[in-house]
């Protein structure tokens, strides 16, 4: 059997790493490597005995490793990552990268990896944290079908509720239907947090409509129509979903966007807002802060 590392542990990376240990029939202890080592230690704490082993530098989780799994917040992280363990004897070895980053930088990534001897397949999810923690992403996953059939047996039940098989198409693919998705999630919740201002402005109330939200759009619309109502937007210390990595999704698709003759206008209003959250919130700005921002603009209280 595989041994398997798994590079990046933060608010997804966390919760694919507990499942991939918990329900991925490992053989032998899933290594784990994170640039604050707190993290690792932290989870392997919260998981069964010898069940993982925390190591201190990308390089020893690469020597172990056959497959090495990673998962970072942006294109400077992986590129760094790829370019340390292109440093090192990848022969055979097959990296497996859940990042969100541009189509470009997943191709670059692809073409450093194999140059260097090594197999790369592009593997970005979608879906929260507490997706990431229940095992029910969605998985996309692109790269040879040799190397992505090695992969699958670790998505659906296990860290996945199912799979969008990119087989024998280029990586970059993947990350494209990724930030052209992710677009479609930013302008979700700009309509919300329209709808939910208005709402609140017109008298209607939030909670009349939150009702007619959960009878009509169950699921990721109802869940962020909750974060909106009851606040959660500006009362966590760790955001779910980050302003600054929500900003660089946002411009990786209107580049996409701009290079194809296409214009995404929405897209650009949105992250207007989320620059706004940025500059109330800091880096604990959330991307439901735009339900803030736009409450602000009306002349609420950025916080409910």
């Amino acid at each position: 059997m595989a041994q398997l590392a798994w590079i990046g542990l933060g608010n997804m990376g966390r919760g694919m790493a507990k499942n991939l240990v918990e329900k991925g029939n490992l053989s032998k202890p899933l290594i784990l490597f994170n640039r604050t080592r707190k993290r690792a230690d932290d989870l392997a704490d919260k998981l069964e005995p010898e069940k993982t082993r925390v190591v201190g530098e990308t390089s020893q989780a690469v020597d172990a490793a056959d497959i090495i799994f990673t998962c970072v917040g942006d294109d400077k992280a992986i590129n760094e990552i790829i370019d340390t363990i292109c440093k090192q004897n990848i022969k055979l070895k097959l990296i497996v990268d859940c990042s969100t980053v541009h189509p470009n930088t997943t191709n670059a990534l692809s073409k450093n990896v194999i140059a260097s001897g090594g197999n790369f397949v592009a593997s970005p999810v979608f879906g929260a944290p507490a997706m990431a923690e229940a095992g029910q992403l969605v998985f996309v996953l692109a790269g040879t079908s040799t190397h992505t059939e090695l992969i699958k047996p670790y998505t659906t039940g296990v860290m996945a509720k199912s799979i969008i098989d990119f087989s024998d198409q280029e990586p970059g693919k993947a990350s494209l239907l990724k930030v052209i998705g992710n677009s479609m999630v930013l302008q979700m919740i700009e309509s919300l947090s329209e709808g939910h201002t208005v709402a609140e402005k017109s008298g209607l109330g939030v909670d009349n409509l939150h009702q007619f939200i959960e009878a009509l759009f169950p699921g990721p619309y109802t869940a962020y129509s909750n974060r909106m109502r009851q606040g959660d937007y500006h009362k966590r210390e760790e955001p779910l979903f980050q302003v600054d990595l929500a900003r660089k999704d946002a411009h990786h698709v209107l580049d996409v966007a701009q290079r194809s003759g296409a214009a995404m206008p929405a897209v650009e209003v949105a992250d207007q807002h989320l620059k706004q959250v940025k500059e109330h919130s800091g880096a604990k700005g959330d991307i439901a802060g735009i339900y803030g921002a736009l409450r602000k603009e009306c002349g609420l209280n950025f916080e409910n």
